[in-house]
């Protein structure tokens, strides 16, 4: 089966696109193509075969120009299945269905809740453009052949408007970044891995750095979204217990979880965050360190129910604080929390049983 992914917004090599599902579906013999725009010309990795339409310079050209390089491309490719990731490309999506092509639509964000959420969107505009793309996301997902999402509680708002809809969950790579450090040997560190914003939390972490008592060092592995709050940032007083390691590779990403004794997942209480399920929190869970989390009730069920971290008001950053030195001080109990972690990820929350998933919904799509 000829198969190619689409997006214009993500990293060539993202976790959710790449790493997981092109990766599972190659493995599985089938043809894959990923067609991206960052750039960085074509290439092959892992069975995989990647298009690059040309880098995007700002947002018109990613929501106009880019768009229709995509199209130009994915009918080139005259693929079996079209499986697009990005909400600009829903007029793509709906135009490949149109010519006769199997469409599948991955939606990895709630998309109202994102756009509420939009800081360079005037406060007035934020529902109203909200509603717009909510409508015209609905209309597509009930035209093309199969919508996908990223949690259950995306594809319980596509569920509840009529549109069949199935959740493949951003769950871990078993083995993928689980060092074998003793806990004797980890150093007085956590650690932030992830793309770094203030709607992230990344504000109230740095202002919790300067008020542990442990003195722990902070990792943080990642590049930020916006220079000026990287600015900012350094300027505050617990930049000064920052590691700023930048943008890692997948092996780096796992030497920091490995020496480090808790992962911080402190998103911001937006719409878009309150039911979302980061990748990191698992991946945390996955390397064996305790997880401190925003106090979101799916978040409290996920950390709490299995006894593997611990959750925080993500606003109050003494209580950010107060947690990292809990752990720290308590290398017992914070032991045991990692190896609840990892055996919840082991158990429940990995991505072979999400590989399963998907690959069944291909050959439901192809039939």
């Amino acid at each position: 089966m000829k198969i190619a992914h689409l997006t214009s917004v993500h990293a060539r090599f993202d976790t959710r696109i790449f790493l997981k599902q092109c990766r599972s579906l190659a493995a599985a013999g089938n043809e894959v193509t990923l067609v991206v725009a960052d750039g960085q010309g074509e290439s092959n990795r892992d069975g995989v075969q990647i298009i690059d339409i040309g880098k995007s310079y700002g947002r018109r050209d990613r929501m106009l120009g880019a768009t229709r390089r995509v199209l130009r491309c994915a009918v080139a490719i005259d693929a079996d299945i079209y499986h697009f990731h990005d909400p600009e490309l829903l007029p793509i999506g709906l135009a490949l269905k149109r010519r006769g092509k199997r469409v599948i639509y991955d939606a990895h964000e709630d998309l109202p809740g994102d756009i509420l959420s939009k800081s360079y969107i005037p406060a007035p505009l934020r529902h109203p453009i909200a509603a717009v793309a909510n409508r015209v996301q609905n209309f597509v997902g009930r035209k093309i052949d199969r919508v996908v999402t990223a949690t259950p509680a995306i594809r319980d708002s596509f569920t509840r408007v009529g549109i069949p809809a199935i959740d493949i969950n951003n769950f871990p790579l078993q083995g993928e970044l689980e060092a074998e450090i003793a806990w004797s040997n980890k150093q007085n560190e956590a650690c932030y891995v992830g793309g770094i914003a203030e709607i992230r939390g990344i504000r109230e972490v740095i202002a919790a750095m300067a008020m542990t008592k442990s003195g722990t060092r902070l990792n943080i592995a990642g590049t930020f979204q916006e220079q000026e709050l990287k600015i900012e940032m350094e300027a505050m007083p617990g930049w000064s217990r920052v590691n700023a390691l930048g943008f890692l590779s997948r092996d780096e990403v796992r030497d920091t979880l490995g020496r480090s004794v808790a992962g911080i997942v402190t998103f911001l209480p937006l719409p878009n965050h309150i039911d979302a399920q980061p990748n990191k929190m698992f991946e945390y869970m996955s390397a064996g360190i305790p997880v401190i989390a925003s106090n979101f009730p799916l978040w409290r069920e996920i950390v709490e129910g299995n006894e593997c971290g611990l959750c925080v008001d993500p606003l109050d950053p003494k209580a950010i604080a107060a947690a990292i030195d809990q752990l720290v001080e308590n290398p017992l109990r914070a032991k045991r929390m990692g190896e609840n972690g990892r055996r919840a990820v082991v158990e429940r929350y990995n991505w072979a049983n999400e590989e399963r998933k998907l690959l069944q919904i291909y050959d439901e799509v192809a039939a």
